[in-house]
């Protein structure tokens, strides 16, 4: 998906900008950039392949070079940036993250217009934080041109922009991924996670609303356009995605972690000899879980980080499946004859959880019960870029209804989103059966949105009900 961090200092910001876009990097494992500016030396950037080493090890060399006042730096899943732009708004720096569906449209009316070209990537791909800078540079003024690339774009988009009078940040126009700004003495943060300032001295300031644009400079945050009223924030980032230590329109992700846990205990009947967590998003799920039932808590393995770290991850599907089980180290004491309640965050495409379950049986466990912390995922997210998948038949879901319904017949989907149905039911059944657990019950939408806590219509449910 990606991260970002940003900074506006009275002083030297180069610190700050390198471990503030470092604690973005579980958001992205392929690309990451920082760019800065000072009177002196004018734009400055850096962009490094993450695949293979963290962050911190690419630009370590970096931030003895780089100087400047304000920079942003991002931590990026699919494409190079920041990029540094010259246009007739001035040379600038541009980081976004977001999903842009009608990219070949946008394209199209751009060349129309007078555009002349784009970069390809590899692949043969358009950069689309390029393409958001020739939308921005369509317009007079580069406010008029941020909006209008909010309003323009299917999908979502968060803008960062670095330039010589102060950093212009944009949040998406439904709010679907955040912007939290932090202050101390010397100036000013903006942040995906709310978390990354903190050990940083910087305390909260407050969260930019739906479509809100502001500049930042290290004396104010100045709103330039309001927030609208409208927000379908993710709510896979309370489950999956955000940090543990991070919060999102007030709410914790660690709490609403337990909550949740807790909430699936409440309708659940297994009594399991101990709860335990997929590592890591699914831990604080267990805690919750194992708190609510009374049933011990307990680590049956342990996932190895000091030379896995979780960037390092290929993109081919079956390696990236082979290292997520090489990172797991079983303690047989603990699985060894036992009764294992197990909680992830997810199931997506089902293969990883199968090997673990598998993983676990081989190891000596008598049953493994399946308790996923949100509810069966059927469609594929249309806002943001959380998954390498190409198509939504790769979700177990989706398999199991085709064998259920047929080929070339439409498919009632919304008679499998609801637990009451008898097509519900026998979709879990299969999939448990397929994925050789000894019970599965997912959790109910209604319960993990109770988790978190915010009003049902400011959450963005679509991947779960296909609602928009």
């Amino acid at each position: 998906m990606g991260g970002f961090f940003a900074a506006a200092s009275k002083n030297d910001c180069i610190f700050d900008l390198f471990f503030g876009t470092d604690y973005h990097s579980h958001l992205g494992t392929r690309r990451a950039g920082m760019a800065v500016y000072s009177k002196e030396g004018g734009f400055d950037r850096a962009i490094h392949n993450i695949e293979n080493a963290p962050f911190r090890t690419k630009f370590d060399k970096d931030i003895n070079k780089m100087k400047g006042n304000m920079g942003i730096g991002c931590i990026s899943d699919y494409e190079p940036q920041p990029l540094l732009v010259r246009s007739h708004h001035g040379t600038y720096a541009i980081m976004t993250v977001g999903k842009i569906n009608n990219m070949d449209q946008i394209v199209k009316e751009l060349f129309t217009s007078g555009c002349s070209h784009f970069l390809e990537m590899s692949g043969g791909d358009i950069n689309p934080t390029e393409l958001v800078a020739a939308i921005i540079n369509q317009k007079e003024h580069l406010v008029e041109g941020i909006t209008y690339a909010q309003e323009i774009i299917e999908g979502s988009m968060t803008i960062v922009l670095l330039t010589e009078k102060g950093i212009y940040a944009a949040r998406d126009r439904k709010g679907r991924t955040p912007v939290a700004i932090g202050r101390k003495e010397d100036g000013h943060c903006i942040a995906f996670e709310s978390f990354a300032y903190l050990n940083l001295g910087y305390v909260e300031e407050r969260e930019l609303g739906p479509g809100e644009v502001v500049i930042v400079t290290p004396e104010a945050v100045t709103t330039l356009a309001k927030p609208g009223s409208d927000m379908k924030i993710c709510t896979f980032l309370w489950i999956y995605y955000g940090y543990p230590s991070s919060s999102y329109e007030g709410v914790s992700v660690e709490k609403m972690r337990y909550n949740c846990g807790r909430m699936l205990a409440k309708r659940d009947d297994a009594r399991p000899d101990n709860v335990a967590g997929v590592p890591d998003s699914g831990i604080a799920h267990a805690i919750g879980y194992s708190n609510e039932s009374g049933i011990p808590f307990s680590r049956p393995f342990i996932k190895y980080t000091p030379t896995w770290p979780r960037s390092f991850m290929p993109t081919i599907q079956s390696k990236r499946n082979l290292i997520a089980k090489m990172k797991l180290i079983p303690v047989h004491d603990l699985i060894q004859g036992k009764s294992l309640l197990l909680i992830d965050d997810s199931i997506v495409r089902g293969t990883q959880l199968r090997e673990t379950t598998e993983f676990l049986y081989h190891s000596g466990a008598k049953e493994v019960h399946i308790r996923p912390a949100c509810p069966p995922l059927l469609y594929g997210c249309k806002y943001l870029n959380f998954s390498r998948s190409t198509s939504e038949m790769e979700l177990i879901t989706r398999r199991i209804i085709k064998q259920m319904e047929g080929e070339g017949k439409y498919v009632n989907l919304s008679a499998y989103s609801n637990p009451e149905t008898a097509e519900y039911q026998e979709m879990v059944r299969r999939i448990g059966v397929e994925l050789n657990f000894t019970t599965l019950r997912y959790h109910r939408l209604d319960d993990m949105m109770a988790a978190v806590g915010i009003p049902k219509e400011k959450l963005c449910t679509y991947c779960w009900d296909g609602k928009e």
